[in-house]
């Protein structure tokens, strides 16, 4: 019988999940097919999934912790952070997992000696990349508008600002985890205090992927190595599929068809 897999998210048309899923599917013969669901109520998520009769999914912005919230049970790091990305029909009941945070590290291993990190935003990719970014001991700073999102990281023991008491120091990677830039063309926090961060920064990464965002532009102006969030998307969406397909697939392969849909 032919699964069914989906991304639910809120904008969700942007989403390269199915080229990157149905070049796996297809390429290696695997019967199954891969689609996109637009959701406007993340509490709405449960019952979606189980109505459309899908084997799995991906959860992007800004469902994540409502995916959390909707599993019988969450596995591996995703019950660390509480946030969950990919989730798995098992007999009836949805099991939730967390392939970001290694989709990530998989994306910057090429930057070196990446000691300090400053995350802008707080939701749940920011949440998720954190709690992976202190497992490696690295020193962590999170900045994001409001105060009512940073009770998570200082429970943490975690540095976080808003943007009016922010501190600058020095970094050697920012990291954008807002969707700003995404379907607009706004800055993650305003152009002053990016521009103070990047002039103390050596690297930079954006998870938003497919566009050259405000932030990313800015950091190029200033001859910073950057990165968009396709080796993320890369990372993250082969270990989804091992789930997808229980493991029935080699990691290679799927690495392999997963990468051409990138020149699709």
């Amino acid at each position: 019988m032919k699964k069914l897999f989906a991304i639910f998210g809120n904008p969700v048309s942007h989403s390269r999940s199915p080229i990157m899923h149905n070049c796996v599917f297809k390429n290696l013969n695997y019967n199954a097919s891969y689609t996109r669901v637009h959701l406007l109520d993340g509490s709405k998520l449960r019952d979606t999934f189980f109505k459309l009769g899908l084997s799995g999914a991906n959860i992007t912005v800004p469902h994540k912790e409502a995916a959390y919230e909707a599993c019988d049970e969450v596995r591996g790091f995703a019950s660390t952070v509480g946030v969950v990305n990919t989730l798995i029909n098992e007999d009836g009941k949805l099991i939730g997992y967390n392939t970001d945070a290694d989709g990530f590290m998989y994306a910057i291993k090429e930057f070196e000696h990446i000691k300090n990190i400053l995350v802008l935003g707080a939701g749940g990719t920011s949440k998720a990349l954190v709690s992976r970014f202190l497992q490696e001991n690295i020193k962590v700073t999170v900045v994001n508008r409001s105060k009512s999102r940073l009770s998570y990281f200082k429970d943490l023991n975690i540095t976080s600002y808003t943007w009016e008491n922010f501190k600058l120091s020095k970094y050697d990677l920012v990291v954008n985890t807002t969707s700003a830039g995404l379907k607009d063309e706004n800055l993650p926090c305003p152009k002053d205090m990016i521009n103070e961060i990047l002039d103390s920064s050596s690297y930079v990464a954006d998870v938003i992927y497919g566009k050259l965002t405000p932030f990313l532009h800015l950091a190029q102006k200033k001859n910073i190595t950057y990165k968009d969030g396709a080796d993320m998307l890369l990372g993250q969406g082969i270990l989804a599929n091992e789930l997808f397909v229980n493991f029935e697939l080699n990691k290679k392969d799927i690495k392999v068809q997963m990468a051409k849909s990138f020149l699709l």
